[in-house]
């Protein structure tokens, strides 16, 4: 054997184990330096010098947020796309006169929005609370229907049963009348069927894309990121939003096999155009066709209705962070009362701390989760960390089935925070989620009748239940918690 060549073998693990040190260190330099959570940071140099290579390779795939570092010309702020309709703008000082007697404290909340968002607060909107598809989807389908322009729609799941077609249908008729169709479907969403839909709405003439559907790092900016968002806007007048996909299971006079409760909104009025705008950034980034025009945003000439709202955009780019403030600073500005729904409940220190400071200056605070829960992860890794809102105060709600997949926030009877939000670090970290901020006494009432509906026949969760669960089940969702950040 040549005196080289066995030199070489004599040094490759060396020589290995010297790469291997390397790349952790410069893995581990980069956790430190970018994750702005100091924990997230542990547990990241943890795994990639207690697994070497694969720790380093897991990080490069999921630890680093591509997006944020190339986002630039990319995704720009959504009020690059919108008319400005200044006739609608609301500002701090007129809400006050609109807000009804006694609610002027939910203005701290209108002046978060402005800073936070740069968006401007709308007046002259209709939004229309829509329960489960059994509401939802005829009225989606009619507007469609009715479209003569554009329709676009950007979803997380369309799958493939008798609900998706049944859009695809009337999607792919209106292509057929001439109607400019555009739809957006997560990349992730689209494989929750065996046979994605994709491909029959691009054989019926629909444009469809995929967001990030690629495997591949080099093709897909952030391997953990997802568009949770659902938004259909229809000749740039009506628009829908919420937290319903497009699925059989939301039909629950249908008796389907998983049947799934939700709340969806018709929205009319001129704060269209800013879910309209979310869209577009959304398709410039994914296809690199920008949607201008008055085909996509048109005047508005008249009020549609009394709710004054806002769009608030939120993702992993310039817009981090957003809905966690946005919660963060509806519980601070409640004075009575706040009531939470949603199906993932995995709140980070801060927003625990915004809770427990909320039931600490008076206000009663009712947290609404489902009993039986599709992620069994999520919901064994929330009840590891219950008690800590449970021990000051906080009212948790166990609502019965069927699973409950709303995602609404209401305060002081007034205030209505919706959209595809969810409490977990999935949601307000690494997804692209949309929420609208709603001032309006009606609609607050009707979400409000909604939750406290459910919590009639939920069970309220107690301390000592968190206490007594056997040691096993305590571990079983503490070990839960640990992956609480990518749940």
């Amino acid at each position: 054997m040549d005196p080289g060549n066995d030199a070489v073998f004599s040094l490759w693990p060396l020589l290995a184990a010297l790469g291997g040190v390397l790349v952790s260190i410069l893995a581990s330099g980069h956790a430190v330096l970018y994750k702005r959570d100091s924990r997230a940071a542990v547990a990241w140099v943890g795994l990639i010098w207690l697994v070497p290579f694969i720790g380093s390779l897991l990080y490069v795939l999921l630890g680093i947020n591509r997006i944020r570092r190339k986002v630039a010309g990319l995704r720009g702020h959504e009020s690059a796309h919108f008319n400005p309709l200044e006739n609608f703008a609301c500002s701090s000082e007129d809400l006050v006169a609109i807000l009804p007697t006694g609610s002027e404290n939910l203005v701290e909340m209108a002046r978060l929005g402005d800073f936070l968002t740069r968006l401007p607060l709308m007046a002259g909107n209709d939004i229309v609370a829509l329960f489960d598809g059994d509401e939802a989807y005829p009225v989606m389908l009619e507007a469609i229907e009715k479209a003569t322009r554009s329709i676009n729609l950007v979803i997380f799941i369309f799958d493939n049963d008798m609900v998706g077609r049944r859009f695809l249908d009337s999607l792919s008729q209106a292509v057929a009348r001439g109607v400019d169709v555009r739809v957006l479907i997560d990349g992730v969403g689209s494989r929750y069927t065996r046979l994605p839909i994709t491909g029959l709405l691009r054989a019926a003439g629909v444009r469809t894309e995929l967001f990030m559907a690629s495997f591949w790092p080099w093709h897909t900016p952030y391997l953990n990121l997802r568009n949770h968002r659902k938004v259909m806007v229809v000749d740039g007048m009506t628009g829908f939003t919420g937290g319903m996909n497009i699925r059989a299971g939301h039909l629950l006079a249908g008796n389907p096999p998983f049947p799934t409760r939700d709340i969806h909104f018709r929205v009319a009025g001129p704060v269209v155009q800013q879910l309209q705008a979310a869209f577009v950034a959304d398709w410039l980034f994914t296809s690199g066709e920008l949607l201008e025009g008055e085909q996509w945003f048109p005047s508005w000439p008249s009020a549609a209705g009394s709710v004054v709202a806002r769009v608030i955009p939120d993702g992993p780019d310039q817009d981090l962070d957003k809905m966690s403030m946005a919660f963060q600073g509806a519980l601070a500005a409640a004075r009575h009362r706040v009531l939470v729904m949603t199906p993932y409940f995995l709140p980070d220190r801060a927003l625990i701390a915004a809770l427990n400071t909320c039931v600490l200056r008076g206000v009663e605070v009712d947290i609404v989760l489902p009993q039986e829960n599709n992620q069994k992860l999520v919901a064994w890794a929330s009840m590891a960390q219950m008690w800590q809102v449970l021990e000051w105060g906080c009212r948790v709600w166990m609502s019965a089935p069927p699973f409950d997949h709303s995602k609404v926030m209401v305060v002081d009877g007034v205030l209505s925070l919706i959209g595809s939000s969810n409490w977990d670090p999935r949601s307000l970290r690494l997804n692209f989620e949309l929420g609208v901020e709603c001032y309006d006494a009606a609609l607050a009432q009707r979400l409000e009748s909604r939750i406290r509906q459910s919590m009639v026949t939920a069970h309220q969760l107690t301390m000592a239940e968190v206490d007594a669960r056997p040691l096993p089940l305590k571990l079983r969702d503490g070990l839960a918690r640990l992956a609480a950040p990518y749940l």
